[in-house]
């Protein structure tokens, strides 16, 4: 955009004493308009949100505006052509062989737009030379052709090697991405592994503590989940690990943060909650997570410990020590149940 304005103003500079200068003029006056139309295009496309930036959005816009504006560059520069000066002339084909070098710099990943930019700009003026009587003219048309023509051979293979390039880096990333996750997932339940569900908590808690708010942690662990995996098989058991994980996720609030432990072990840690409500989400999941069967017989239940302190006050492994040991005092008073520890300081 801004290349093929400042190529403009260099070529009339150089010209002025060359060419008419109300067509001069005339044509920056029009450039002009196309770059404020193409640079309001531009701010329009930085200020739209990342996931609108789409190119069923865009890309009509931009091929508009490309259009237009290598358009008025290619009849502006017929319209400066000065009809008696052969170096006026031999001048503006030098500054259109130019654009259309900048042309392939630019777009050359896209070779419909490298080929559009390059017959906009250099056509008009080469087809007004051929049409002229003199041989050095029309020689000067023909040299032009035949470098357009080996500019077009060659966009092909640079366009195919560029998408090839851009293809590879995308698949790269896809799969860079997908391995993070792979690597911060548990495969089973799909929850937070061990690792990621620490590092997420720690920085959660972190900013709870920033902004002094409550933070409540819940463990969970399954009843007699030994005898599940002996009783029925270890396919079972995974059954029951996964239907668990859909139901904690289920329950997940958009800040909320869950993991499994480890076998049979869950925690959930949940920003800005205080006790009663931390209660009312363990006693959620535990009802439904009683609805859970391995079969007629067989009913899955759970034990649910819950803690609950400023995160100003308090450390994340106190809080998730005082759950752990809330859960088992609701194991050893029954199981399916839940259990608070209150204050959590005392417990530790």
């Amino acid at each position: 955009m801004v290349g093929s304005y400042l190529a403009a103003a260099m070529l009339c500079w150089l010209g002025w004493e060359r060419f008419d200068r109300r067509e001069v003029i005339a044509w920056m006056m029009a450039l002009s308009l196309c770059t404020l139309l193409r640079a309001a295009m531009f701010l329009a496309y930085r200020r739209t949100p990342v996931n609108l930036r789409t190119p069923a959005t865009w890309e009509r816009r931009y091929w508009a505006t490309l259009v237009l504006s290598a358009g008025v560059w290619g009849i502006g520069a017929v319209a400066v052509m000065p009809a008696g000066d052969l170096m006026g002339q031999a001048l503006i084909m030098l500054f259109a062989v130019g654009m259309s070098v900048s042309a392939v710099s630019c777009y050359s990943s896209y070779r419909n737009m490298t080929l559009v930019s390059i017959a906009l700009v250099l056509l008009p003026s080469t087809v007004w030379l051929l049409l002229q009587p003199s041989g050095l003219q029309q020689g000067i048309a023909v040299a032009v052709l035949v470098f357009a023509f080996f500019v077009a051979s060659a966009t092909r293979s640079l366009a195919q090697a560029l998408e090839t390039a851009w293809r590879l880096k995308h698949e790269m990333e896809l799969a860079h991405r997908l391995a993070m996750v792979a690597s911060c997932t548990d495969e089973l339940t799909t929850l937070n592994n061990r690792r990621a569900f620490f590092d997420q908590a720690r920085a959660q808690h972190a900013l709870c503590r920033g902004q002094r708010r409550l933070v409540a942690v819940l463990m969970l662990d399954i009843d007699h989940f030994k005898q599940i995996n002996d009783t029925f098989g270890h396919a079972a058991g995974d059954q029951v690990l996964q239907r668990i994980g859909a139901v904690i996720k289920a329950a997940l609030r958009e800040d909320d943060i869950a993991g499994r432990l480890g076998g049979e072990e869950f925690a959930v840690l949940l920003p800005d909650t205080p006790q009663a409500a931390a209660c009312d989400i363990a006693e959620r999941l535990r009802a439904a997570i009683a609805q859970l069967n391995v079969s007629a017989e067989h009913r899955v239940t759970a034990s649910i410990g819950v803690a609950c302190a400023s995160a100003n006050d308090t450390e994340l492994d106190t809080l998730l020590s005082g759950a752990d040991k809330a859960m088992y005092r609701a194991k050893a008073t029954g199981r399916d149940r839940v259990a608070v520890v209150e204050p959590v300081r005392a417990a530790v």
